[in-house]
């Protein structure tokens, strides 16, 4: 049996989505290669910070809302 403070731990990962691999198999968002993949999104097509575009390429939660942060692509 695990101890409370193992299993505490694992809960709390959990609740923050910080789990390195989701029960459905989509990777977490504090992953470094969703990031990556954002960030040469944004150079490509040279997409300012604070614009509209930049919210919704870096907030946009497509499972939630169904949008496409990156139409271009």
């Amino acid at each position: 049996m695990a101890d409370s403070s193992s299993v505490d731990l694992n809960k709390l990962r959990k609740l923050a989505g910080i789990d390195e691999i989701k029960s459905d198999g989509e990777q977490s968002p504090v992953s470094g290669v969703i990031g990556t993949d954002k960030a040469e999104y944004q150079r490509k097509h040279n997409i300012r910070p604070g614009t509209e575009e930049w919210f919704k390429l870096w907030f946009a939660r497509p499972r939630l809302t169904g949008e496409n942060p990156q139409p271009k692509k």
